[in-house]
């Protein structure tokens, strides 16, 4: 499932369903050694997961959860820790001033590799109100059931 050196271990469809998705960003993440172990098996979970910039400018990937390698034995890693993201001065200091305007959030698509490296795909979204839920799950079932007539012709 690798394409162009790229191979998704996980995405985070409940964004999509809870932003309206704005510009995104490729980051590098820092881990410790069974974190990556531990992502290679696919034990993580993006959902719950969210951006914090701090005040000296660092980009810090909080509540996502990596589970547990089954080999670490003793040496593995905690769960849910805040791991930090790295990303260009110039990029963090272009989201931070996206994040100051009001409704506005950091969250995380995906997580990937790309060659040797795990990247995470983070993008800025504006929370949607029930309302807006409903119309785009409406849209979609529109977009699928059309779809679905054209591949009966």
């Amino acid at each position: 499932m690798a394409v162009n050196g790229i191979k998704v271990i996980s995405t985070n469809k409940k964004a999509f369903h809870n932003y309206e998705i704005g510009e995104k960003w490729e980051a590098g993440i820092a881990l410790k050694g069974t974190e990556v172990k531990a992502l290679r098996d696919g034990r993580v979970n993006l959902s719950d997961g969210w951006v914090n910039i701090t005040d000296d400018l660092e980009a810090v990937l909080m509540e996502i959860q990596i589970g547990h390698y089954a080999f670490g034995n003793i040496m593995n890693h905690e769960e849910r820790r805040n791991r930090k993201l790295l990303l260009h001065g110039q990029e963090l200091t272009k989201i931070a001033k996206q994040i100051k305007q009001k409704g506005l959030s950091i969250v995380p698509i995906r997580i990937y590799f790309k060659g040797s490296f795990i990247k995470v795909e983070i993008a800025v979204g504006r929370g949607k109100k029930s309302h807006d839920k409903r119309e785009s799950s409406k849209e979609k079932d529109a977009k699928r059931e059309l779809a679905r007539t054209m591949r009966g012709r």
